[in-house]
């Protein structure tokens, strides 16, 4: 079971980022090795949301929240979004979960709830 989504710290100038990119925004490093992987947190605040109702047929439910939090550290992470009254700026706590099955795969994603 995977526990953590990582992000990327440049190791030139300590710059985080997610998702993972090629070359650092801050000092333009590009050498794939040169970024070390660290755990997202899990904790932040919700910045907006919504609620999909036309999903696809993989989907097995019929609505799906959608949240961008802020994580602790200042990063962004998009994610489900699994409470009944959201409000910008309310504090959720995530855990990575399955969010997505095919036929092959399991795909994974973090699921925030109020906390």
């Amino acid at each position: 079971m995977i526990r953590d989504i990582y992000a990327y710290r440049c190791r030139k100038c300590g710059r985080l980022h997610y998702p993972f990119r090629m070359v650092c925004k801050e000092c333009r490093q590009n050498d794939f090795f040169d970024f070390d992987l660290v755990p997202l947190p899990k904790t932040g605040k919700l910045l907006t949301f919504t609620k999909v109702y036309n999903l696809p047929a993989e989907f097995e439910v019929p609505t799906l929240g959608l949240g961008i939090v802020e994580l602790e550290n200042g990063l962004r992470i998009t994610g489900q979004l699994e409470v009944d009254d959201p409000r910008i700026g309310m504090a959720v706590r995530g855990e990575v979960k399955p969010v997505r099955k095919s036929a092959y795969d399991t795909f994974y994603g973090m699921v925030f709830r109020a906390g």
